[in-house]
């Protein structure tokens, strides 16, 4: 009895020691696993810090200055999170957002920046202004004083600074700085002209079907600085050896359409998309977003666009270069006083002079001219000649549809080489009698209309020197230097 419950006993000690041994070895093993995820927890947050840290670098040194870039070039690539997987989302988040943060207070800051430069530059543009405005009128009054070449081309300078400051100050949303009454639209499309440097190369076609259509007061100059500015850059990226055609003509919608074509480089797609942008007349243009230097055409025609209600296309020319389409609603469209004379340096209207062809043609020829294209032309008298051959060919009565080269007879050398029983052709000959008289008249008579801006300048120097000479008592003429087409007078302004 006493050795069973020994037994017993030693088998509960030995129990209870395996059990303990157990729990030691299982509590030794999770310390240790304790350890290792401690560790490891301790190296992934090593790891994070230091992709954190990596990120807050780049984000000072690439991603902020890149932002700020993108706001001039949009085509720059702004880089985002080097290691999106090593960063926590709410980590990422606060990164974006400090990007976003930096690009908002670069735009507020080149806002602020810019408004001042507006300030500046308006205040400015206004002095300058006034003063050319001021010089132009010494200009014309020297004019009428001095028969001198030099001062019409001191005056054309005068007026592509005054078209370069009107330019600035509309940009910088102020007003043009020039009030005009009511303006025919083929006078504001001349005066337009006569503000660009390659003026003598602008072809201007005139296809209104009312020729004294006219812009309203408000618009008239408005429309003349845009269509300055585009004339300008036609003329500036084409070949100086080509002519830009600027067609003005009247649409269906009771409006007006100005095209202005030109054969030079033409322009590639990231081009002709940002053109377009500007003029869409955008709400704000930033002066630092025009280049550098800045280029401000396109950027000045959709401010006016934006402020007076006309609109402007660009697209490819038929002549390869660019086509500038300046289409005028009818709001802005109204109609001349009779009593107000055009000015003769406008081109008429080509459906206006191809009547007036026809009708000065029907009124000179007087009555049918059957009977004198009918007339046979007798052979040239000479001892070769053969006997007259008026009997074998039939007299041709007054309007008949026979041509008049059939009732002609053939002279004796026609005859010689003429195949025996084979109908001829004859070149009909060009009178040189009477009947052309009307016709040499007709091309005298419309002569001036078609006159070229140089002979205008010759004739305005014609009547100057007239008046000159009948106010001062006669001298030697002084010879004249010479001018160059591209210095002669720009001033048409209407």
């Amino acid at each position: 009895m006493v050795a069973w419950i020994v037994t017993l006993i030693a088998v509960i000690v030995a129990v209870w020691s395996s059990a303990r041994m157990h729990r030691a070895e299982r509590e030794a093993r999770g310390a240790s696993a304790g350890a290792e995820l401690a560790e490891r927890q301790a190296r992934a947050a090593k790891a994070r810090t230091l992709a954190l840290t990596e990120e807050i670098r780049q984000l000072a040194r690439m991603r902020i200055p890149a932002v700020a870039t993108a706001l001039s070039h949009r085509a720059a690539p702004v880089p985002g999170l080097r290691e999106a997987a090593g960063i926590d989302g709410d980590a990422a988040r606060l990164l974006t957002e400090a990007v976003e943060a930096a690009r908002t207070v670069v735009l507020e800051e080149r806002g602020r920046v810019d408004a001042a430069a507006r300030s500046a530059m308006r205040g400015s543009s206004a002095k300058i202004q006034s003063l050319l405005n001021q010089s132009q009128h010494l200009l014309h009054e020297l004019q009428h004083d001095y028969d001198d070449p030099r001062i019409l081309q001191l005056d054309f300078r005068n007026e592509l600074a005054l078209r370069r400051t009107q330019a600035t100050a509309v940009l910088c949303d102020a007003w043009p700085g020039l009030a005009r009454q009511k303006s025919s639209l083929v006078e504001v499309v001349l005066g337009a002209q006569s503000r660009v440097a390659g003026y003598e190369r602008i072809k201007v076609a005139n296809h209104l079907r009312q020729e004294r259509l006219a812009l309203v007061a408000r618009a008239a100059e408005p429309l003349a600085i845009a269509l300055a500015e585009l004339l300008a850059n036609a003329t500036a990226y084409s070949h100086p050896d080509t002519e830009v055609p600027v067609t003005v003509q009247q649409t269906a919608g009771r409006g007006a359409l100005i095209l202005v074509d030109d054969a030079g480089i033409g322009m590639d797609d990231d081009a002709l998309k940002r053109a377009r942008t500007l003029l869409s007349g955008p709400s704000e243009v930033l002066l630092t977003e025009l280049g550098d230097p800045p280029q401000t055409g396109f950027a000045v025609v959709g401010r006016l666009i934006a402020r007076y209600g006309f609109s402007c296309h660009i697209e490819p020319s038929p002549y390869g270069g660019m086509r500038a389409m300046l289409r005028i609603p009818a709001h802005l469209l109204t109609v001349m006083d009779d009593d107000r004379t055009l000015s003769v340096l406008a081109p008429k209207p080509v459906l206006a002079r191809e009547a007036g062809a026809a009708a000065e043609g029907s009124s000179s020829g007087g009555g049918s001219p059957e009977p004198v294209e009918a007339r046979p032309e007798p052979a040239p008298p000479g001892p070769s000649s053969p006997a007259p051959v008026e009997p074998a060919v039939p007299a041709v009565p007054a309007g008949s549809d026979v041509p008049p080269s059939v009732s002609e007879p053939a002279s004796a050398d026609e005859e010689a080489v003429r195949p025996a029983g084979l109908p001829t052709r004859r070149r009909r000959k060009r009178r040189t009698g009477p009947p052309e008289e009307p016709t040499a008249e007709r091309h005298a008579a419309e002569e001036p209309v078609l006159r070229t801006p140089e002979q205008a300048g010759s004739a305005w120097t014609a009547l100057q020197e007239g008046t000159l000479s009948g106010r001062q008592a006669p001298v030697p003429p002084a010879p004249a230097p010479s001018v160059s087409p591209s210095d002669d007078q720009g001033d048409d302004e209407t």
